[in-house]
């Protein structure tokens, strides 16, 4: 999609469809309607008295030949009570105008930039705009290519940013969500089509493309890096493990912070020998969501360039019940040299990561994140809506909430009390790899910190909002992409 910045009033603009946004609590006049000439909002007034225009959260209405427009149609998008606004949601309501829009066959825009309208604003914008202009139906042989949007036209006539920064913010909202795109494109493919080592093909050329170093382990090389508990969980498939390597090494940049990015990469999951129910399997594909993140934050910051040191470790496997897989009762030595009692092998993800944290601190990584739909636990507990943070560094747990309020990706911190730790202890071994059914999230993330030591960690259980089964107004059902943009939004901000 191509962003387009004109300073031109919203009656003079010459596109297909002018959108504007208002409040439920006066939607004739607030939000960029008041920027509409009178005549049209006298329309608008009518529409109010008759009830089909309330201004409700995302509610769209379509007029067409609207007066006082050059534009043939208007949108109006409903943003809610004004007392609930929040920057973020602006680009929720570009994606809603743009899902709307795109399956009427119009492929150019026009949004009305208020005079408060700034960088951030502009983003936002951009983002929604892109991130809602995406599907999953790559697969059927009956796609409507006409359902996507060529331009969008941000316009303003007393806008008080400059062009350059109008012209920046809006290119950053487009790496931004292009790269979220990526991601989510990398989790919808199907286990077939997206092996292991095929996510290492997808990481090599992106990682070209971008100017990223590119690094891949195959088995042998994580063999004599005596990565165990990895390795035990690869043993059970015919596809051979990759770990990945991506490193964003500026030159320019402070020598520390090095951030290690860590994300699970598990092709598919079946459970292994503890088999999954078959109920839902098929949603196993999207296992490497993590990695998919970080794939998709690298991206991000090779065209960003923040001024921050970063390496991203990516474990790719999937986990199957064959012949040669790791049981139930087996030990197992981490590359760090834990001992591990195998309780679960559904509990693999935590595996692959632990192995993945002691890699990236001999990389010397200092502080690290890592992504993982690791627990059905974590959606009972937060559900679809809410991605699950844990960390011993409060500093750092802090920044990366603090970048999710920004981007709108709702975060919420749970404990990491000693007291948990009881509840993984082995008769064995030094840890085991389950906790059981209660407190499930929080062992399996004190179970992946053990490995972290004593460097910052900060681990993000994205199992609930890495996936949506539902359509919202402003993103396709699918893969959400969830979390790329906070992600990145925290690098650009630790580099100023």
């Amino acid at each position: 999609m191509k962003i387009e910045l004109q300073r031109e009033s919203p009656a003079k603009l010459s596109v297909p469809v002018v959108t504007a946004w208002c409040f439920e609590d006066d939607p004739v006049s607030s939000g960029t309607m008041g920027l509409l000439p009178d005549a049209t909002r006298r329309l608008l007034a009518e529409l109010k008295e008759t009830g089909e225009l309330k201004g409700k959260t995302y509610e769209r209405t379509f007029i067409h030949r609207p007066d006082g427009l050059a534009a043939q149609k208007l949108l109006v998008v409903g943003a809610g009570k004004k007392d609930k606004f929040t920057p973020y949601l602006t680009g929720r309501l570009a994606g809603a105008a743009v899902r709307f829009l795109r399956t009427r066959g119009i492929h150019q825009v026009g949004w009305i930039c208020g005079e408060e309208t700034d960088a951030e604003l502009v983003q936002s914008v951009s983002e929604g705009a892109i991130l809602a202009d995406y599907d999953v139906d790559c697969y059927r042989t009956e796609r409507n290519g006409d359902f996507h949007l060529d331009s969008l036209v941000l316009a303003g006539q007393s806008l008080k940013i400059s062009e350059e920064e109008l012209s920046a913010a809006a290119e950053r909202g487009l790496v931004i969500s292009e790269a979220a795109n990526f991601t989510r494109s990398l989790v919808n493919e199907p286990a077939n089509r997206m092996t292991p080592t095929i996510l290492a093909q997808q990481a090599r050329e992106m990682a070209a493309r971008s100017g990223l170093d590119f690094q891949e382990l195959g088995l042998e090389e994580i063999r004599s890096l005596k990565m165990g508990a990895f390795l035990a969980v690869a043993q059970g498939s015919d596809e051979p493990p990759r770990l990945l390597v991506l490193r964003h090494l500026p030159p320019d940049a402070p020598e520390s912070p090095i951030i290690g990015l860590v994300g699970k990469g598990i092709t598919f999951d079946s459970g292994g020998i503890s088999l999954k129910p078959s109920h839902n399997m098929h949603e196993m594909k999207t296992d490497m969501a993590g990695g998919a993140t970080m794939l998709g934050v690298m991206q991000a910051i090779s065209q960003i360039r923040p001024k921050v040191r970063v390496i991203a470790v990516i474990p790719a496997t999937e986990n199957m019940p064959g012949g040669k897989a790791y049981r139930p009762g087996d030990v197992i030595t981490s590359m760090s040299g834990k001992t591990i009692e195998v309780l679960n092998t559904d509990a693999e993800g935590r595996l692959a990561l632990a192995d993945s944290l002691t890699y990236a601190r001999q990389l010397g990584c200092n502080v690290l994140i890592d992504a993982a739909t690791l627990t059905g636990a974590v959606t009972v507990a937060l559900g679809n809506i809410t991605t699950g943070v844990f960390g011993r560094d409060q500093e750092w747990v802090g920044r990366v909430i603090a970048s999710g309020t920004r981007q709108g990706e709702r975060m919420w911190q749970l404990p990491l009390d000693d007291d948990y730790r009881e509840l993984y202890r082995s008769s064995i071994a030094d840890i085991a790899n389950t906790g059981g059914r209660y407190g499930g999230a929080i062992t399996a993330a004190m179970f992946v910190g053990e490995f972290a030591e004593d460097t910052p960690w900060v681990h993000l259980d994205i199992a609930g909002t890495a996936w949506s089964n539902e359509e919202k107004p402003y993103l396709a059902k699918g893969p959400t992409g969830i979390p790329v943009r906070t992600l990145t939004d925290l690098l650009t901000h630790l580099a100023g």
